[in-house]
């Protein structure tokens, strides 16, 4: 009698639950990714309305600084009016702004009477080297403090901490201007203003910027640091390793380091992303004629176009990277879940 054919084993609830985790992960990191991608155009539009509202909200006609304050006769305004769509009503005159701005045209200067895209892009330059400059600092030194306070508990630890914890109390202008009176004025080790020409020399004039701009985030993200490697070295899974006779530097490097790297490098991120809003304070104490100081003159000058324009770029290079900060510890950690919660 022939074998009979036996049927081919049901797998099992564990077997169904890998088979799935093994076919979600693309479809998951997609849908995770529209979604993120879909709020960020949400929060952008929703952004280009607060940008170009409050400043109509605000105090002072355009009319008076297209004029001058001079006395125009009725023809001349009215052409001045419909030059700059003054008469039309807000919505009309947002919608038209809106559409310039998704095809790369901020429209044109009150006061210079340029295209606002060439005024902000030759200005761009120097605040994008300067965040830059900055970031790297943060990252560095911040990464670097933090990890040896942590590791390294003593007295040398608590004056990293404590002297940190100084620093982050110190305004950003009042930095600069001791960092312009120490190495600027007094060793004459660098220049005291301006960004300098492209190049190297632009590198040289941003580094006593770059250094006031990254002063508190450093201290911020050292503090930080020192929290989550002590965290990970008193968990459990360390500490048994430890005891099990691993050596010292590999559990450090493969558990207390690769744990406590995700959270202080998300956090580090978003303090990069809010050093865009405090370049604009360094920019005007080091008249480095970046976009920062580029706004602060609009402001004063009330060149509506202007404002919007940097503005609207300062938001949308923060909630961009918030964004992809967010998308990329997400993918990074394995620990986050980026689909639906199994049942």
């Amino acid at each position: 009698m022939s074998d009979a054919i036996m049927p081919a084993p049901v797998p099992s609830g564990q077997a169904k639950a890998k088979s799935k985790a093994k076919q979600r992960p693309g479809g998951a990191i997609a849908r995770f990714a529209a979604v993120r991608i879909a709020g960020l155009a949400v929060t952008l539009f929703i952004a280009s309305l607060v940008v170009f509202g409050a400043l109509y909200a605000a105090p002072g006609n355009p009319l008076t600084y297209l004029t001058h304050g001079r006395t125009m006769s009725p023809e001349a305004i009215a052409a001045i009016k419909a030059e700059y769509h003054l008469d039309d009503s807000v919505w009309q005159q947002y919608l038209r702004w809106l559409g310039g701005v998704l095809q790369g045209d901020f429209g044109t200067s009150i006061i210079y009477n340029q295209p606002v895209s060439s005024l902000v892009g030759g200005r761009a330059s120097a605040t994008t080297l300067l965040v830059l400059m900055a970031a790297a600092i943060v990252l560095v030194l911040g990464l670097a403090i933090g990890t040896l306070a942590g590791l390294r508990p003593g007295w040398v630890s608590r004056s990293a901490m404590a002297a940190a914890t100084g620093v982050m109390a110190v305004p950003t202008f009042v930095g600069a201007v001791v960092l312009i009176v120490v190495f600027a004025v007094q060793l004459e080790w660098f220049p005291v203003f301006g960004a300098g020409r492209a190049g190297l020399d632009e590198v040289y004039h941003l580094v006593l910027p770059s250094l006031a701009l990254a002063l508190a985030s450093v201290a911020f993200v050292a503090r930080l640091a020192q929290t989550a490697v002590r965290q990970e070295l008193s968990a459990d899974h360390v500490q048994t390793a430890i005891s099990r006779g691993l050596p010292r530097g590999a559990v450090v490097r493969r558990h207390v380091m690769r744990n406590a790297a995700m959270p202080v490098l998300t956090v580090a991120g978003l303090t990069i992303a809010g050093l865009i809003a405090g370049s604009v304070v360094v920019e005007q104490v080091f008249q480095l004629g970046g976009l920062g100081q580029f706004l602060v003159s609009s402001v004063q000058q009330k060149d509506f176009p202007v404002v919007q324009a940097i503005c609207l770029m300062y938001v949308a290079a923060f909630i961009v990277l918030n964004t992809l900060i967010d998308i990329a510890y997400t993918l990074l950690d394995p620990r986050v879940s980026i689909g639906k919660k199994d049942s």
